[in-house]
C-alpha cells in the first residue's frame, strides 16, 4: 500500500471516532515568510496534500489549510536584502515591514505570495490563511487567556518535557510595544485577566535593540503574540486540527512537538493532532532555513523541473525518508528516469503502489493517457546539437510519428533541459559538436583506432540507431576492446569528451557524409 494511503487509513481509524462520522477533518499546515521560503518547505505541502486527497479517496471529507505565518518577528536578515533598508525592522513583525518590490503590502506579503503560487503551480490546493488574521481578528485571545492564566504550568510543562534549564521571570507572551513596535524585546509580567505589564528591553535578544518603554497593555486584538511553543498548541485550539505533521527535528523525544502536544492536553484540554513526523527535503545535502537565504528557494527549484517531475521528488520516497536534490548533480535527468520507468510500467496495464504513485504525481482524474518518452539525458544532448532535429530523432526513436500529446512532452523536455543546461547542469552534460578533429584524438591508442575503423564499416550499412548500437557492443568481443575504451574513442572524436550519449543513437544523428568523414580521419 502506498505510503499516503497508509496513513490515510490510520488517521480514518484513530481520527473519525474522536470528530464524530461526517465532520471533516481539518489538515494544517505553516510556513513563516521570513524570505524566499525555500524548496524544503515543499515537502510539509506536498504530505499533507497528498493525505488529504487519499482521505478523499477513501471517502473522508476534509480541509487542508495552509498558513502564511506574518506574525513572527523578524530576526534575521537574508542574504538578499537591503541591510541598510531592513536592520531597523529587526524585532518587529514582518507584516510590518515593507516590500522588498511593489508587488504587495508588506514584506511577508511578497515571499509569502510567492510560496502560494509554487504550491499551486505544483498542483497542490489548500485553503491559504496568514496567521495576522488570526491575531487582529481576536480569534486567538480565548487561547491567550488560557495560556496567561496558567503561564507557570506553561514554563513547567516546557522544563519537564525539553529538559531546558533556562530560569524564566516573564510570561509567555510577547507585548508589541506600543512606542516602537517590536515584538522581540518585550517582557511581559502580572497578568490582571485583562491587560499585562512589560518591558521593551535594549538587551532581550542579540538581534535587536528594544526602545526601554514600559507600560501596561491588553493583549488581546493582536497587541501581543504567543511564543512558537505555546501558540503551535493555541492554532491547533483555535483552528479545531485534526492532523498536522512536521519535520522529525520537531517530533524528537523532548522536542517542540512533545512541548506543544502537552500543553494542547493540560491548558487547552484538547488532544492533539494526528501527527506525521517526516524528513527532510534536502538541497545540495544541508537543510534550508528561509532567514538565512540558503540553498534553493522554491520558487527557483520548481522552475528547473515539470510540476509533476517536482511532485515525484517530494513523494516518491516515502515520507520518514529524505530525498537529497542536487540541481548541479545527477537529480534531474534520475527524477525523469524514475518517471519514464513509472509511466511505462502504467502504459503497460501494471496496477501497484508505483502506479497508484503515478496517478499521484500525474494529478489526472481518469486513465492517463502516456506519450511516447524520450530520455531526458537524450534531449539535453539533442538541444546543444544544432544539426539535430528534435521531432526527427524521437521518430526514429519512437518507429513512427509523433502524435501532438509526444510533440507537447517532448517539448517540455526540451524547454527544462535548456534551463538545466545554462545553470546548472554538470560538465559531463555538456557537449560542442567539434568541427574539427580534436587535439586529445592523437592519444588513441591502436586498438581504439582499429574499432573506429569497425564502426565506419558498421555506420555505411546499418540502418537503425539499434542495430548500429547492438552491433558496436558486438566489437568489445570481437576486439577484445574494454568497454570504456570503445566508447570513449567515439565521443573523443566527436565531442573532445570521454563520455556521451547512447553511441548507436548520437552516431545516427550525425549527418553521414560528415560522421564517416571523421571516423575515416580518426582510424587513419
Amino acid at each position: 500500500m502506498f505510503w499516503a494511503d497508509r496513513i490515510a487509513d490510520q488517521i480514518k481509524k484513530e481520527v473519525i471516532p474522536r470528530v464524530g462520522a461526517g465532520k471533516p477533518i481539518l489538515i494544517r499546515d505553516e510556513k513563516t515568510a521570513s524570505g524566499r521560503v525555500h524548496i524544503g518547505s515543499m515537502r510539509g505541502v506536498a504530505i499533507h496534500g497528498v493525505v488529504a486527497k487519499a482521505l478523499s479517496d477513501i471517502g473522508v471529507a476534509n480541509e487542508f489549510r495552509y498558513e502564511i505565518n506574518d506574525f513572527d518577528p523578524f530576526d534575521g536578515l537574508p542574504t538578499y536584502i537591503s541591510k541598510e533598508i531592513y536592520e531597523p525592522w529587526m524585532g518587529g513583525q514582518l507584516y510590518k515591514a515593507p516590500t522588498p518590490e511593489g508587488d504587495a503590502p508588506n514584506y511577508a506579503e511578497h515571499y509569502g505570495k510567492e510560496f502560494e503560487e509554487v504550491i499551486t503551480d505544483s498542483g497542490f490546493t489548500p485553503n491559504f490563511y496568514r496567521s495576522s488574521e488570526l491575531y487582529l481578528s481576536g480569534k486567538m485571545d480565548e487561547a491567550i487567556k488560557l495560556i496567561l492564566q496558567n503561564a507557570d504550568r506553561v514554563v513547567a510543562i516546557n522544563k519537564e518535557v525539553s529538559g531546558s534549564q533556562k530560569e524564566v521571570t516573564s510570561l509567555p507572551l510577547s507585548v508589541i510595544c506600543e512606542n516602537c513596535g517590536k515584538v522581540s524585546t518585550t517582557q511581559a509580567t502580572d497578568f490582571d485577566g485583562e491587560t499585562v505589564s512589560y518591558v521593551c528591553s535594549p538587551t532581550a535578544v542579540a538581534w535587536a535593540k528594544g526602545c526601554g518603554h514600559a507600560g501596561r497593555v491588553s493583549p488581546f486584538g493582536g497587541k501581543a503574540k504567543l511564543p512558537w511553543k505555546p501558540e503551535w498548541a493555541a492554532k491547533w485550539f483555535v483552528l479545531g486540527v485534526d492532523v498536522e505533521g512536521a519535520g522529525k527535528d520537531h517530533s524528537t523525544k523532548g522536542g517542540a512537538r512533545d512541548v506543544a502536544n502537552k500543553i494542547a492536553e493540560e491548558i487547552f484540554k484538547i488532544k492533539p493532532p494526528f501527527d506525521i513526523p517526516y524528513e527532510f527535503f534536502l538541497v545540495g545535502g544541508k537543510k534550508m532555513s528561509s532567514s538565512k537565504g540558503r540553498g534553493g528557494s522554491a520558487r527557483e527549484i520548481a522552475d528547473l523541473v515539470p510540476p509533476k517531475i517536482l511532485r515525484l521528488a517530494l513523494l516518491g520516497k516515502d515520507y520518514n525518508q529524505a530525498f537529497n536534490f542536487d540541481a548541479e548533480g545527477e537529480t534531474i535527468p534520475t527524477l525523469f528516469d524514475q518517471y519514464d520507468k513509472l509511466a511505462e510500467n502504467y502504459k503497460g496495464g501494471v496496477r501497484d503502489d508505483y502506479s497508484r504513485l503515478f496517478e499521484i504525481i500525474e494529478n489526472k482524474q481518469g486513465d492517463i493517457e502516456v506519450p511516447f518518452l524520450m530520455r531526458f539525458s537524450q534531449v539535453a544532448f539533442a538541444v546543444q546539437m544544432p544539426h539535430i532535429d528534435i521531432y526527427q530523432a524521437a521518430e526514429e526513436l519512437k518507429g513512427e510519428a509523433l502524435t501532438e500529446l509526444d510533440r507537447s512532452e517532448l517539448d517540455e523536455r526540451a524547454h527544462y533541459a535548456k534551463n538545466w543546461l545554462i545553470e546548472y547542469a554538470p560538465e559531463k552534460y555538456r557537449f560542442v559538436l567539434q568541427e574539427t578533429l580534436p587535439q586529445s584524438a592523437s592519444e588513441l591508442s591502436p586498438l581504439q583506432k582499429s574499432a573506429l575503423k569497425r564502426i565506419k564499416e558498421l555506420l555505411e550499412v546499418t540502418t537503425t540507431p539499434e542495430e548500429l548500437h547492438t552491433a558496436i557492443h558486438n566489437l568489445k568481443t570481437e576486439l577484445g576492446i574494454a568497454p570504456q575504451d570503445l566508447f570513449s574513442s567515439i565521443y573523443i572524436i566527436f565531442l573532445d569528451k570521454k563520455e556521451g550519449p547512447k553511441a548507436g543513437w548520437f552516431l545516427a544523428t550525425l549527418d553521414r557524409a560528415f560522421a564517416l568523414s571523421r571516423l575515416e580521419e580518426a582510424s587513419a
